[in-house]
This record gives C-alpha cells, structure tokens and sequence, in this order.
C-alpha cells in the first residue's frame, strides 16, 4: 500500500470511531474465534483447530444488545474462504453496529450521516465520491423496482429460476449509486437471513444494502427476534450447507437462547475496505491494504 493511502485509511477509521462515540456507541471487541457461526450457505468459514475464524462479529454483538448494551459498534477481521478478487478479501475489515429500539428506515438514515461525516473528515483524492458522500441526497429502491428497471427478468422469476444473485450482479448493481447513494430494500422474503419480514407485507423482508457508484458497500436490516422462526431459517440453511457437500458446524444455541431477549432493533455491517477504496479512488481492494494474502 503506497504511504499516503495507507495515511487516509487510518484517517477514515479514525472518523469512523468519532461519528460513533459523538453519538454516544459503545466500542465492543468480541471474540473472533469461535465453536459455532450463524449458517449461511453462501459463506464458507475458515476452521481454526475445530473451531471456527467469524465471518462477522453479529453473533456475539446480538447476544451484547440483548444483554442490554443497546448502542454498540466494532471495527474488526473477518475471515471467509474462496474470496478473493478486486473487491473482496479472505480476511478483512468491517464495521458493524447496532441499536436497540429503531428499524431498516433509522438506519438507512444513520448510514447516510456516516458516509457524509467520513466524507468531510477526510482529504479525499476521489473528490466526485466525497461529493456524493456529502452533497446527494441519498435514492432509495426496491428490489422489486430495480430489476424492473435494470434486469432481464422480474425479480420474482430470477429467484424461481435460482438466478437472482446472477442477475442482480450482472445487471442491476453497476446501475446503483450512480451520481448518489443508493439504499436497495424491501429483499424477498426468502433472502431475508436475520432481518424480521414486514408486518404489512411478508412477502419481503426489512433488509437493505447500500451501494456506491456501483460498489456494494453495507448490508442491514431489522432484526428478526423470533426464536422459532429463526431457528427454522437456520435449519434450511443448514440442510442448503449439507447439500453443498459442507459441514454446517454446531447449531448456535446459545445465540438463539439470548436472542429471546432481544427487543426491536437494527443492525448493520459495512465493508471498511472497500469505503476507503472508494475514498482512496482505488480501482482494486489491494491498494488500500497493508498487505494482500500474496505478499505474505
């Protein structure tokens, strides 16, 4: 990494931590090896003699809010096998936080303070991104609206065709973020992971992700906080992994016991690398790193 990004990386960090304390986080470090992960079958963990590297600190920062710590944040390496390209990472850094007592909408806004925050801390030499951090108001689109606009097919054929992260990628993120922010919500309800699905509308759950000049940045939702229900999408996820020719690990009981405490809240996680990137106006992850997995 040439010395003036690796300067800028530390400044945005930095920025990161202010806008947080200024709001009044805690600053949370969990453990990042662990004896079960949440399952998600298009994430593939790193074992570390028999237990697991996190691929996200969530676990452990869900059971901390339950446990009544209710504004929480952490800056961390995560660690996921079989990526790696221009904008991905075996072992990388990311925010995540959350907080009791809001939704996918408070979030969404909070996000957007963020990136204008960072933006205006910071001496960016990819000065049209730092504008739109700062100056555009942020677009908000459905799912459902972007591949109307964007895609082949509806959204509702790509996931019956088993298609939906194909086209998505191919045709509707290099659309998004163009001269704004865009906040894609409202995902269908089978891709809804953690995220508790809409009272008026179960056919999509209150997830989101963040996009910036065609760049995925962050992903949130609401917090589901039904236990059963939880527990029946981990069972599909696990039966999904098994089917993959991978052991899913131990079910997270523990996780599932505290998340009975938990109230209404938010969570989200954004990729620290890839917001310098954009910042830095780096075409490629491995510039805005210490070190790349090859030079090790």
């Amino acid at each position: 990494m040439a010395y003036s990004f690796l300067c800028r990386r530390a400044e945005i960090i930095q920025a990161i931590r202010t806008f947080f304390i200024s709001r009044e986080y805690l600053e949370v470090d969990t453990p990042i090896r662990l004896p079960c992960l949440i399952p998600e079958a298009h994430i593939e963990p790193e074992e570390s003699s028999g237990w697991f590297l996190q691929t996200s600190p969530e676990m452990c920062m869900k059971r901390l809010l339950a446990a009544g710590h209710n504004k929480i944040f952490q800056i961390c390496r995560c660690f996921r096998r079989k990526e790696r390209g221009s904008r991905h990472l075996p072992e990388f850094t990311m925010l995540e936080w959350y907080r009791a007592g809001i939704d996918y909408a408070d979030l969404m806004a909070e996000c957007a303070d963020l990136l204008r925050f960072v933006a205006d801390k910071v001496d960016s030499p990819a000065q049209s991104v730092a504008a739109l951090l700062l100056q555009a108001e942020p677009e908000y689109l459905t799912v459902l609206r972007a591949f109307a606009l964007y895609a082949p097919v509806s959204a509702d054929r790509a996931l019956a065709e088993d298609s939906f992260d194909e086209i998505l990628v191919r045709y509707v993120e290099p659309n998004l973020g163009k001269g704004r922010p865009t906040f894609l919500y409202d995902y269908p309800a089978g891709l809804g992971s953690l995220a508790r699905l809409k009272n008026e509308d179960n056919s999509v759950a209150e997830r989101f992700e963040l996009y910036v000049d065609g760049l995925e940045l962050a992903n949130g939702f609401s917090e589901l906080t039904d236990v059963g229900e939880q527990r029946q999408r981990f069972v599909k996820e696990r039966a999904i992994i098994e089917g993959q020719g991978r052991k899913p690990g131990p079910m997270p009981d523990r996780f599932l016991a505290d998340l009975g405490e938990l109230q209404s809240a938010a969570g989200i996680a954004l990729g620290v690398d890839r917001l310098v990137m954009l910042l830095c106006g780096a075409r490629c992850i491995d510039e805005v790193v210490a070190f790349t997995p090859e030079t090790l």
